[in-house]
C-alpha cells in the first residue's frame, strides 16, 4: 500500500510543476519518485539509529583460545542474581572450552545500558522468556554462569524484584576473590545443591539458608554429603541468625560442612550475639553489598548469610593462588584430577597436591580469637570469652588477613603451629557430637591414640 500512495503523490506534484515549468513529464515523475523513496529510506534509517540503544542486540564474541588464566569456581545456591549490576561486570570473555565443560546450553548477550527495568525488558524476548530449568546460561560480559533447576520462579536465575538475597551473597564471594568464576544456582533444594555438586569444575559450594532457629529437621545434608565426601569439594554453610548451637543445623552442622557464624569485623571484633554458636569458624557479619533491583547501588546488610560466602571467596582465592603457583590449570576435584583440589608440580617438577581436608585443616589452624578487651557494650555483640571461646566461634575468626597464612602453610613455605590443646579438645568434642548426630563417621584416632580432628571427616586410603 505505501507504494500506491507514493505514486499518487508523485502524479499530483508532477501536475503542479508542469503548470509552472514546462518540462517532459517522465523525467519529473522519475525524479520525484526517487526523491520520495530516498526520504522514506533515510527516515527509516534515522529512526533505527535514534531508537533506544538498549534494544540493540549485543554482539557476543567467542573466545576460542586454549590459553587462559588460572581460576577457581564457586557455586552460591540462593534466590537468584542481578546479572545487570556493575559488581558482576567484566571485560573478560570466558573461553569456549570452559563454557562447554560447565555445561552451558545458551549465552545471553544482556543489555548494559538503561535502568534495570529497561535492560530487563530489552532482554526478555531473547533471554529471560526462553530460559528453562534445564538450561545453564552464560551471561556475556559478566562473571556469571547460572542455572535454575528447581523452577517455580517468576524469572529463571534473575533475582526477582521481591528477592535480593542471592545478589548480595554472590557479591560477598567476589569481594573476597574478584577473579572467581561464578556458577550460580537458583534454588533451596537438594536438587539445587546437587546441580553444583555434580558439576566437575566447581570447587566450593556456599549455602546461606536453613531452618529458623536451627531446628533439627532434614535439609540439604544429603546433597552436601555428595558434594564434599563423594565429589571432594568444599561446602561452606551458614549457621542460623540466632545463638542456637550449629551442631544440629542441616546447613552448618554436618561434619563434612564448614559451619560459619558471625563476628563484628571492623567493629569491636566480638561475636555477633544473633549468630549461631559452636560453629567451625566466625566471619564478617556486616558488609556493603550490591543491590538486586538497580545497576550500581549498594547497601549495608548483616547476617551469617554473608559471612558464609565471604569465607567461600577467601578459600577460592587461596585455591587460585596455589594453582597459579604450582601450574594447575584445572578446577574441581574430580576423579580425573585424583580427587585433588590442587594438582600441580613444584619448580623442580615434583608433584604438588592438596585435598579438601588439607584446606580445611589450614583454615582451622589459621583462625584466631579476638581479645574481649575490645568489646563495646553498646554494640550489641557478645564479648569473646577467655574461657572456652570455641563454644562461641569455633576455631576462631577468619578474614582476609588469614589468606597469606593459609597459602604459606599449604605451600610449605611457613607452616603454622597447631592450635593449643584446649582448643583442639574443644573442637574435637564438637566434631564427635556432629558425627554422632549425623551418624556418618567415627572419630579418627592416630597411632599415638591422640585425636586427629582435622582428618576425622576426610579419610584417606
Amino acid at each position: 500500500m505505501p507504494r500506491h500512495g507514493m505514486a499518487d503523490a508523485s502524479d499530483v506534484l508532477d501536475a503542479v510543476l508542469l503548470e509552472v515549468i514546462p518540462m517532459p513529464r517522465k523525467p519529473i515523475a522519475f525524479g520525484l519518485t526517487a526523491l520520495i523513496f530516498s526520504v522514506i529510506f533515510f527516515a527509516y534509517i534515522a529512526h533505527e539509529f535514534t531508537a533506544d540503544s538498549s534494544s540493540s542486540p549485543v554482539i557476543v564474541e567467542q573466545n576460542t583460545s586454549t590459553d587462559w588464566r588460572h581460576y577457581s569456581v564457586v557455586a552460591p545456591i540462593d534466590t537468584g542474581i542481578n546479572v545487570y549490576h556493575d559488581h558482576f561486570r567484566t571485560d573478560e570473555i570466558y573461553p569456549n572450552w570452559l563454557l562447554e565443560q560447565l555445561g552451558v546450553t545458551m549465552t545471553c548477550g544482556i543489555t548494559f545500558e538503561g535502568s534495570w527495568q529497561e535492560r530487563y525488558e530489552a532482554d526478555r524476548e531473547t533471554c529471560w522468556d526462553v530460559i528453562t530449568t534445564s538450561d545453564i546460561v552464560y551471561f556475556y560480559g559478566t562473571k556469571i554462569i547460572g542455572t535454575s533447576p528447581d523452577g517455580g520462579t517468576n524469572i529463571h536465575i534473575l533475582d526477582d524484584p521481591e528477592d535480593g538475597h542471592g545478589t548480595a551473597v554472590t557479591g560477598a564471594v567476589l569481594d573476597a576473590n574478584p577473579d572467581a568464576v561464578i556458577f550460580f544456582v537458583e534454588g533451596f533444594s537438594t536438587e539445587a545443591v546437587l546441580a553444583a555438586a555434580n558439576q566437575p569444575l566447581v570447587d566450593i559450594i556456599s549455602t546461606s539458608f536453613g531452618a529458623i532457629g536451627s531446628l533439627p529437621v532434614p535439609g540439604i545434608e544429603t546433597a552436601t554429603y555428595e558434594a564434599v565426601v563423594v565429589q571432594n569439594k568444599i561446602h561452606t554453610g551458614a549457621a542460623d541468625n540466632t545463638p542456637s548451637p550449629a551442631i544440629q543445623d542441616a546447613t552448618a552442622g554436618p561434619p563434612w560442612s564448614i559451619g560459619i557464624s558471625g563476628y563484628a569485623e571492623e567493629g569491636d571484633d566480638q561475636k555477633e550475639t544473633m549468630s549461631g554458636s559452636y560453629p567451625d569458624i566466625a566471619a564478617d557479619w556486616t558488609q556493603v553489598l550490591p543491590n538486586h533491583d538497580d545497576t550500581d547501588g549498594y547497601h549495608e546488610t548483616s547476617g551469617t548469610s554473608f559471612a558464609t560466602p565471604r569465607t567461600a571467596g577467601i578459600l577460592s582465592f587461596v585455591l587460585h593462588q596455589l594453582r597459579d603457583e604450582f601450574g594447575d590449570w584445572g578446577s574441581g576435584a574430580s576423579a580425573e584430577r585424583g580427587g585433588y583440589l590442587v594438582n600441580g608440580a613444584t619448580s623442580d617438577e615434583s608433584s604438588f597436591t592438596m585435598r579438601n581436608s588439607e584446606m580445611r585443616h589450614a583454615l582451622n589452624i589459621s583462625a584466631w580469637y579476638p581479645t574481649f578487651t575490645t568489646w563495646d557494650p553498646t554494640s550489641g555483640t557478645m564479648p569473646i570469652s577467655p574461657v572456652a571461646p570455641c563454644t562461641q566461634v569455633g576455631w576462631g575468626v577468619v578474614n582476609i588477613s588469614n589468606i597469606d597464612l593459609i597459602i604459606k602453610h599449604l605451600n610449605g613455605s611457613e607452616p603454622m603451629d597447631n592450635r593449643p590443646s584446649d582448643v583442639v579438645l574443644c573442637m574435637d568434642a564438637n566434631q564427635q557430637m556432629r558425627e554422632a548426630y549425623w551418624g556418618i563417621y567415627p572419630t579418627t584416632v592416630g597411632e599415638t591414640q591422640s585425636y586427629v580432628p582435622y582428618a576425622a571427616i576426610f579419610r584417606e586410603d
